[in-house]
């Protein structure tokens, strides 16, 4: 058994572990700590997708209660079907560029320059919403949960996830 190959999977799994539920890139964590690590060859990579399918898969067990209601609720529910809605609204814009430019993204912002500059960028961005949102009052601060967005606020997430 290779340890230092060990060392690395348990690294990289801890950082997976502790920023997956964080608003916080759990991939441009791996990135960074791989490149660190110099485990960012073709081995590595499998090693972020599977640990990532397994950091999905435990997203969807959290929310397997939500999941598991929308989806058998969906004929029924106009509140399931707008949350499938603007979920799909909410996938568009990442899905678009994706589908457009998949090349030059992965030659070029996943790096640890680009991602290391797009933490900083994210980290201004949060501390001014969370500065803006206390100059707010409460009827301007409507959104408490998934229920609460509209098709517009859901295109409005779609895009901030750039």
């Amino acid at each position: 058994m290779d340890l230092i190959l060990l060392a690395k999977a348990v690294i990289l799994g801890v950082v997976e572990g502790l920023t997956e539920f964080l608003p916080i890139s759990s991939t441009g964590h791996l990135i960074l700590v791989g490149d660190l690590l110099d485990f960012n060859d073709d081995q590595g990579k499998a090693f972020e997708v599977i640990i990532q399918f397994g950091a999905i898969l435990a997203v969807c067990w959290e929310f397997r209660h939500k999941l598991l209601s929308v989806a058998s609720s969906l004929k029924t529910s106009p509140q399931s079907r707008r949350f499938v809605l603007n979920l799909i609204i909410a996938s568009i814009p990442a899905m678009g560029l994706g589908f457009l430019f998949s090349k030059h993204i992965k030659a070029v912002l996943f790096a640890p320059i680009p991602v290391a500059s797009a933490f900083i960028v994210g980290a201004l961005v949060i501390f001014w919403a969370e500065r803006r949102q206390l100059h707010l009052s409460p009827s301007e601060r409507a959104i408490h949960s998934d229920e609460d967005l509209t098709p517009l606020d859901a295109l409005k997430v779609g895009l901030a996830q750039f």
